[in-house]
């Protein structure tokens, strides 16, 4: 499913269909930018030894990765890309306006294909495809191509962070509800072939007085397994591919935390990073 919220965070005012905005939900209930920021500008470190300055966010929809990276540091700058007009739209109006005129001078959005960014697409120390977005190329050549565009586009140290869904829960048909402050979020795995790894997914809001936001989201994308998404990125030329795994609280669930790896475990439903360095 994508990524869970685990910050706490409240809708401004009461929610039902008619009035809640589906983009804002969506931050809500499925988006932690502040700890995938945080782990990229971590990562980035630890592997280059100095800060990374530029980011770009492929399949970047409302852009928050793009507005959190450059309120990290002064000397931070963000190009989001994506090609629905109507959610870059919405960032231009909603996500934007939130940043100071000087972050905001900070942040170029893009509505392009994040395989032929232009010129602003190059040179960057960062390409994010975040929330499984690059499972919209669902032939594997056309994913390979896109993965090599990256590679040739990153600066000459750059480093290309995914993130991936997997376990034996990602490969069903199944809905789960998760109650959230002020309404209930629905991940619904309508449809899965096993055959193509085609999948047809949706997100769905549900409200305390009754009313739904059915099909808030629609997915029709191929489940690649974490092994295909690595051998994938070796073939677009990739020197180093690696997993980064959750480790476990006293619990037995997620502690946020995520380490290089080189072995998994059978987990149902997990989700990992991958980092690939040029």
């Amino acid at each position: 499913m994508p990524r869970p919220n685990k910050k706490k965070r409240k809708p401004k005012s009461k929610l039902t269909a008619e009035t809640a905005d589906r983009h804002v939900l969506y931050g809500l209930s499925v988006q932690n930018v502040e700890a995938e920021i945080d782990f990229v500008d971590e990562t980035f470190e630890t592997l280059r030894g100095r800060h990374a300055v530029s980011l770009r966010e492929d399949f970047c929809g409302t852009a928050n990765s793009a507005a959190e990276w450059v309120q990290r540091r002064e000397t931070n700058r963000a190009v989001g890309v994506d090609l629905d007009s109507e959610t870059l739209d919405w960032a231009r109006e909603h996500t934007l306006p939130g940043l100071t005129e000087e972050q905001r001078s900070r942040v170029v959005l893009l509505e392009r294909d994040v395989r032929d960014p232009g010129p602003e697409g190059n040179g960057h120390d960062i390409v994010l495809a975040m929330n499984f977005s690059y499972w919209l190329l669902n032939k594997r050549n056309d994913l390979v191509a896109y993965f090599r565009s990256v590679r040739e586009a990153l600066g000459p140290d750059g480093v290309f962070i995914l993130d991936h869904y997997g376990g034996s829960d990602a490969l069903t048909e199944t809905t789960e509800d998760r109650e959230l402050e002020g309404f209930t979020y629905v991940w619904d795995q309508d449809k899965y072939d096993p055959i193509t790894g085609m999948m047809t997914a949706y997100i769905h809001f549900k409200f305390p007085d009754g009313t739904k936001l059915k099909k808030a989201f629609k997915y029709h994308w191929r489940h690649y397994t974490l092994p295909e998404l690595q051998d994938c990125l070796l073939d677009a030329g990739f020197s180093d591919v690696t997993v980064y795994w959750e480790g476990e609280d006293e619990d037995g669930e997620g502690d946020g935390v995520f380490s290089p790896a080189a072995e998994g475990e059978a987990d149902p439903a997990f989700i990992t990073y991958v980092v690939a360095q040029r």
